[in-house]
């Protein structure tokens, strides 16, 4: 090897097949045959993935945590709305309540279910989960607006809580649950 210049290396491919197979796919072959060759040297074993009562009391856990989450969020937004100056406790705790719930989401979204049900049902929870920490971010913006106006006023005043998707999140976990208690 001369300075300057790269090593010989043999392509990455053609280093992962086997020699037999390298001097058969190089050979005049049709085209049905060497594919053929390339799906056995490359087939492996498929990972055989959890069953549906596994995926389901996986997701029914992490949405239980969800709901348990769910009320010092609701009470976080609704100390923002309350009349007169907002403390700097209510943001801290909306703050915490917000990284309680993107991890719990970042968890849901984590889960890998296969099954279709599951996977719509993992899909909702994950849009209500997105609409709790959209609330979290909005509650806080009309509490801590450098400059207050009437309309933000009359705004924040109007904050009460997480509202009907924090219901809705809490009827799909029991409606899993319900099925999984059925299994």
């Amino acid at each position: 090897m001369r300075t300057g210049t790269a090593p010989e290396v043999p392509a990455p491919r053609a280093a992962r097949w086997p020699a037999a197979a390298r001097r058969l796919a190089a050979g005049r072959w049709p085209a049905v045959i060497r594919l053929l060759l390339c799906t056995l040297v490359r087939r492996r074993p498929v990972p055989v993935g959890p069953s549906r009562p596994d995926q389901l009391r996986a997701l029914v856990a992490v949405l239980d945590e969800a709901v348990t989450a769910q009320r010092p969020a609701d009470e976080a937004v609704a100390a923002c709305g309350e009349p007169g100056p907002v403390s700097r406790g209510a943001a801290r705790d909306c703050g915490q309540q917000s990284i309680v719930l993107h991890r719990l989401r970042t968890r849901l979204q984590d889960l890998g279910t296969t099954d279709p049900d599951l996977v719509a049902a993992q899909a909702r929870a994950a849009r209500l989960l997105a609409y709790d920490l959209w609330m979290l971010r909005a509650s806080m913006n009309l509490a801590f607006t450098v400059r207050p106006v009437d309309r933000t006023e009359t705004a924040r005043l109007r904050l009460n809580g997480l509202g009907r998707p924090a219901d809705d999140l809490r009827r799909l976990r029991d409606t899993l649950r319900a099925e999984l208690s059925e299994a």
